[in-house]
């Protein structure tokens, strides 16, 4: 099974999207998978449903801290790559999203906006996020 086949599995497993993208990625760096979810557990829903950053964009971001942050305060060069590699994520999430913004994802706010709908599009919308951020995040990290 595929990175984003993963994501998506952990998704559907009933995982939210950042513990699927970070779960999905995270023994290739060193990291078990519970350990990932327990981090990344806040991350969802646009940060514990705030419907901020997505959460799959926020698991991503993640990952690619795993595999080039920067553990020296005087690496500015891990710094800038993951910087940079961030960037390019966002650019390429939104060429397919529009957005990494969870609520313009959805189309409403999952505590304040239209409940039923916020149902309706996360079975929808959630899904396609996560696979989208796996497989940008894949091609980027065999770059």
């Amino acid at each position: 099974m595929n990175k984003p086949e993963q994501a998506v599995q952990y998704f559907n497993s009933g995982f939210n999207c950042a513990q699927a993208i970070l779960a999905a990625f995270c023994g290739d760096y060193g990291m078990d998978s519970d350990l990932a979810c327990r981090i990344a557990c806040g991350f969802g829903a646009g940060m514990g449903r705030l419907c901020e950053t997505c959460g799959a964009v926020s698991g991503a971001y993640m990952v690619i801290g795993l595999k080039y942050g920067n553990i020296s305060e005087t690496d500015r060069d891990a710094r800038e790559k993951s910087y940079t590699l961030v960037r390019e994520f966002e650019r390429r999430f939104k060429e397919r999203n529009q957005s990494t913004v969870c609520e313009d994802l959805l189309g409403t706010h999952m505590v304040t906006g239209d409940q039923e709908k916020a149902v309706r599009q996360v079975a929808i919308v959630c899904p396609k996020a996560v696979r989208d951020a796996a497989e940008i995040l894949a091609e980027l990290l065999d770059d």
